[in-house]
């Protein structure tokens, strides 16, 4: 187990046109580890209150996932209620209340420290660096962020920044981060801030991946890399959103995205471009099937056999050769 999350194990109510789900398990650790578990295992820290039950931590074992990094704290766990309109794309928080998360500080046990392939969750880049420091030989480093540290902590996220490969953000983020009004600029500008690579998530219009084309040998050479790529051009690979036609909840989508993508990655063990591509592939896999049940539920219930289908249904209608 060389894949490793970190972030929020929480609890969340959702009021969608298609129905309410009240306190069900979730958390972008909880998504993450789910839909990486389809490819490679994984372990998670985070932080729980009392009310997290044998049960709600039978759900991750059951896929593989390793819960040692988890702690237990008195009091509640993270708690998010929230509502969907008929357009899933707007979202409105009813509440919102951190309980134990709010002090949360990550703490990795000492067998974590092996971890090749990491991932932080949306959390305060404070705790995202430090979690870095003590994973320093850590092969691939991929992230999340989001408005509000983008907002309150701007020199903060740009430090975690600096210690990203790859930066995983939603369109409006990455417009927020970089001032740009143009997504191609903005991933130049955050390319230029640290990452080799970005992927901008795009909701039902798909995700974008934008890398350095070169392979570097040295910090030296990468930073010069970096300054051609963004005067020239960046490598450039899209795909679509799967044409879903009844969004249950699209809570947790992004998160799973992420899932998917470290998970393809971690699995192949190998951070090369066409990987990349076929890991962007996987996560809007693992993203389209978070969609199709309230919370975690579509994810507990997952065939190998589907996630196989639907990367060859992506690989078809992508097609344009003979």
């Amino acid at each position: 187990m060389k894949l490793l999350a970190v972030g929020s194990v929480a609890f969340d109510s959702i009021r969608t046109p298609r129905g309410y789900a009240e306190r069900v398990l979730g958390g972008s650790a909880t998504y993450f580890s789910l839909a990486a578990s389809y490819f490679a295992p994984s372990r998670v820290v985070g932080v729980v209150g009392e009310d997290f039950s044998a049960e709600h931590e039978r759900i991750l074992c059951d896929r593989g996932v390793c819960t040692r990094g988890i702690e237990r704290a008195p009091g509640k766990s993270f708690f998010w209620e929230g509502e969907y309109e008929s357009n899933p794309n707007i979202r409105h928080t009813l509440k919102t209340e951190l309980n134990v998360f709010e002090t949360f500080s990550p703490k990795l046990p000492h067998d974590y420290r092996d971890s090749s392939y990491l991932f932080l969750g949306n959390i305060d880049p404070v705790l995202q660096c430090q979690v870095c420091d003590q994973l320093p030989e850590s092969r691939f480093v991929a992230g999340d962020t989001m408005n509000y540290w983008i907002s309150s902590k701007p020199e903060q996220v740009r430090e975690f920044l600096s210690r990203l490969d790859l930066l995983i953000v939603n369109d409006g983020e990455a417009l927020q981060l970089t001032g740009e009004t143009n997504l191609n600029l903005a991933a130049r500008a955050i390319i230029q801030m640290g990452p080799n690579a970005v992927v901008i998530k795009r909701g039902e219009h798909g995700a974008s991946l934008y890398s350095i084309p070169l392979k570097v040998a040295s910090a030296a050479e990468a930073a010069t890399a970096v300054t051609e790529s963004v005067q020239d051009r960046l490598d450039y690979f899209a795909v679509p959103a799967y044409p879903l036609e009844d969004v249950f909840d699209p809570t947790g989508a992004g998160d799973s995205f992420a899932g998917g993508l470290m998970g393809y990655i971690a699995q192949q063990d190998a951070v090369s471009p066409a990987t990349l591509r076929r890991a962007v592939v996987y996560g809007s896999v693992m993203g389209s099937f978070a969609c199709e049940r309230f919370g975690i539920e579509r994810l507990r219930e997952l065939s190998n056999e589907e996630v196989r289908r639907r990367y060859e249904e992506f690989a078809a209608f992508t097609s344009f050769e003979e």
